[in-house]
């Protein structure tokens, strides 16, 4: 099972990467005659119409959730394998906590392309969905920052950074029993890391650089020795930052 979960993570970032790839090489001038159309008004737009669809947004938001967020999972799945063989854990419910946690993340990544969709089609963001403004992009930067140092992200994060402690307290067995737990931990997960979601609209969501660099940071985040030395100092990095764009704003996405 864990080859499994490891396969699935490799081919959810191989996806990502192929389609960056793809996005890239098409940005040079590939597309068919009506793309090249719309590279003459805007050289960005040409493959990009189906990121102003909900079904193709959601699914590389789906994609894009499993290959930051799985990897961030690995020491809840290895608390759980503990309890396997110390208590009457079950390679089921190993199996309906991943479920469980999946399907929360892929619920929130049709919030997110929804979000998108209305930032979009709002002007906020363009077709790449990065910000246009450096204003929007610094204060987005700001409130995730600031939100590193709010009650919400203590109580998310130390859901997250000690999952035996949840696990105990809200033991279930059985895949059921997992799924359930899936469900809790991943909504507590969601509470915590969303904020590096939304910064997707600062970098482009398609960055396989933010990609690279929010996934490990949740992960850094998770782990028990180090997690809550992290947190607070990216705030205050994601803050001076922010105000760095507000004093000096540059245009992102015109």
């Amino acid at each position: 099972m864990w080859l499994g979960f490891y396969v699935l993570i490799l081919w959810a970032w191989w996806v990502m990467f192929s389609m960056s790839r793809d996005m890239d090489l098409d940005l040079i001038g590939r597309p068919g005659p009506m793309g090249q159309a719309m590279a003459a008004m805007d050289p960005r737009m040409d493959m990009y119409m189906p990121m102003a669809e909900f079904g193709p947004l959601f699914s590389m938001w789906a994609i894009m959730m499993a290959a930051m967020m799985l990897p961030t999972l690995i020491p809840t799945l290895r608390s759980y394998d503990d309890l396997i063989r110390s208590a009457n854990g079950s390679r089921a419910g190993w199996l309906g906590v991943l479920a469980g946690y999946s399907i929360v993340w892929v619920g929130f990544a049709a919030v997110i392309a929804g979000i998108q969709l209305v930032l979009l089609f709002g002007g906020v963001v363009d077709m790449l969905g990065i910000a246009k403004s450096g204003w929007v992009a610094g204060g987005l930067m700001i409130a995730v920052g600031a939100f590193q140092f709010s009650r919400v992200k203590e109580v998310c994060h130390g859901v997250c950074h000690a999952p035996m402690t949840y696990f105990l307290g809200h033991w279930r067995t059985g895949f059921a029993g997992g799924v359930r737990m899936g469900l809790g931990l991943g909504a507590f997960c969601v509470g915590c890391c969303w904020g590096f979601m939304a910064l997707g609209f600062v970098g482009g969501v398609m960055s396989l650089l933010w990609m690279g660099l929010a996934t490990l940071f949740m992960v850094l985040e998770k782990l028990p020795q180090i997690g809550h030395a992290v947190t607070r100092p990216m705030g205050f990095v994601l803050i001076a930052g922010g105000l760095v764009l507000l004093v000096y704003p540059i245009s992102y996405g015109g």
